[in-house]
């Protein structure tokens, strides 16, 4: 798996738990740095955090209100608070990954229905691409 797929793959993952727990974003992170350690890994062996993993959990955190917001907009007919958590986090994710500008909308928007694929049904897939197509096209990237 490619570090910046992990990357989002965990920055995911710290998403849901920061959504259904509502606490600090940090707290969420440092749960999750936390899971990782198992009896196996209780060596000596430091693990190294990571950045990208933080920055997209941080920042899609920071600007959730107005990420929300789009995604409602273009979710026809969806409430926010009606879609399946993990589904509404890759959007926020994406989301917030097509505002910094720094991959090209149609990668990022694979790199979303690719966690879609992994972590939710075969229905959402659609629908995710959708409110991410729309949100591209109207931001004209």
């Amino acid at each position: 798996m490619a570090a910046r797929h992990r990357s989002r793959t965990r920055a995911l993952q710290v998403l849901f738990e920061w959504d259904m727990r509502r606490e600090p974003i940090d707290h969420a992170i440092e749960h999750y740095y936390d899971t990782l350690h198992s009896e196996e890994t209780q060596t000596d062996v430091q693990l190294k955090p990571d950045k990208f993993m933080e920055e997209l959990a941080r920042g899609t955190v920071a600007n959730a209100e107005q990420i929300d917001k789009k995604i409602e907009a273009k979710a026809a007919n969806w409430r926010l608070e009606r879609m399946a958590v993990v589904d509404r986090n890759i959007l926020r994710l994406a989301i917030y990954e097509l505002e910094r500008n720094e991959l090209p909308g149609p990668v990022v928007i694979d790199e979303a229905l690719e966690l879609a694929r992994q972590f939710s049904g075969d229905e959402s897939l659609s629908f995710i691409n959708g409110v991410l197509d729309a949100v591209h096209r109207q931001a004209g990237n």
